[in-house]
């Protein structure tokens, strides 16, 4: 029987708006050491992805940027979000992630307006999940 997405990701994820400062998500992420936050809009649906590379790579352009105590995380996320279903297959998932080089993918389920996050998929998982076999 093919396993599922389900089986292994890390349930719940945390989230930002998109007018949260990038200060306050790099704190988050620190303090809470993950590797990214999901952005959601006022409904909870997924509208982007921060992780800790992008706040790096937006850093690196600091110079260019006017005001960069104003960048907020709709400034730097990512909009096309990689993501699975609980339901997928692990097989699936492995590929996604393998073939667009991510190190995890956002777990979504369909709600009437858009994509609700609710967990992350990780290569750490994965690895685990081998290693549990």
């Amino acid at each position: 029987m093919e396993r599922r997405v389900g089986e292994i990701m890390h349930r719940g994820v945390l989230t930002c708006q998109r007018d949260t400062p990038i200060q306050d998500i790099a704190r988050q992420i620190s303090e809470q050491d993950i590797s990214a936050l999901v952005v959601v809009d006022d409904e909870g649906n997924m509208v982007g992805l921060i992780s800790r590379t992008d706040l790096v790579n937006a850093r690196l352009y600091e110079q260019y940027w006017k005001q960069w105590r104003g960048l907020t995380a709709g400034h730097i996320m990512v909009t096309d979000v990689v993501s699975v279903s609980a339901e997928d297959s692990l097989d699936v998932a492995s590929k996604q992630m393998m073939d667009r080089r991510f190190h995890r993918v956002v777990v979504v389920e369909k709600v009437e307006k858009g994509l609700r996050p609710i967990g992350i998929l990780s290569i750490t998982d994965l690895v685990r999940d081998i290693a549990r076999a």
